[in-house]
């Protein structure tokens, strides 16, 4: 049994797999804050609830884009898991090189999609994580993470706008029947909406002008769904990314020792 926490700037991920399957998923709002303690109690009721417990676990993979986190993250695992994690970024053999100026600086997150996508989808690819912020990482067809693009997440721009301009409401983002708005709130959501995809297509057709190759598009993150549909310039939405690349490094390492 292992327990994979996948934790980025908003949400943090829960997931079990049982060997063979992903089994369970939890959602929490990211707390820098959250000591072990408070974790442990909010994990062992939802376990719980799915027939589970926390002393049933022999292993815990944690990938974190917020260091203040990763201690009380690895302190869980200590105190009421019983093992001892596997922390991405830590002395981990990700079995994938990183060819960037600075590897270091390459996000967990970054990384761990690099593999999930490899392992799934052959040849170069462009792989796109839409959250907090949006990523466009290139991986090779050998499965190195070769650099990629940062832009602002469509919620961040959201929120900036309502924030920033004293008369514009705080509205949802959804998908607009019309580019042209006939009021404040249809003109935002298509403007964020209708931004965003022009801004996925803009830089998905700028990398493959300058990669020279053909380039697989996968798309993952919390909210990529919104974009199904919406344009063809993405290949493949894959909401498993991120896990299925944790569970893979796992498994590296655990083979490696």
């Amino acid at each position: 049994m292992l327990l994979a926490i996948e934790q980025g700037n908003t949400n943090t991920l829960f997931a079990v797999h049982d060997g063979e399957r992903w089994t369970a998923q939890w959602r929490a709002g990211t707390d820098s804050t959250r000591t072990a303690d408070e974790y442990a109690v909010w994990l062992s009721q939802l376990l719980a609830m799915a027939g589970l417990s926390l002393n049933q676990f022999d292993g815990c993979i944690v990938s974190s884009v917020v260091p203040q986190s990763i201690f009380n993250l690895r302190n869980l695992a200590r105190r009421y898991l019983h093992v001892e994690p596997l922390v991405v970024g830590d002395n981990v053999d990700l079995g994938i090189p990183v060819r960037i100026q600075k590897p270091s600086e390459a996000g967990a997150d970054r990384l761990v999609n690099a593999i999930g996508a490899h392992v799934v989808y052959p040849g170069d690819l462009i792989v796109i994580d839409s959250g907090t912020a949006t990523t466009f990482d290139i991986i090779a067809a050998d499965g190195g993470f070769e650099g990629g693009v940062i832009a602002p997440g469509i919620n961040l721009s959201m929120e900036a706008l309502h924030q920033a301009a004293a008369k514009l409401p705080r509205v949802a983002i959804q998908k607009p029947q019309r580019v042209v708005g006939t009021d404040t709130v249809g003109a935002m959501q298509s403007g964020v909406f209708w931004g965003y995809i022009a801004l996925i297509e803009g830089l998905i057709a700028r990398i493959k002008a300058e990669h020279h190759k053909p380039l697989t598009v996968v798309a993952t993150g919390g909210v990529a769904s919104l974009f199904h549909g919406a344009t063809t310039s993405i290949d493949h939405f894959d909401p498993d990314l991120t896990i299925r690349g944790m569970l893979e490094i796992w498994r590296r390492n655990k083979k490696a020792g």
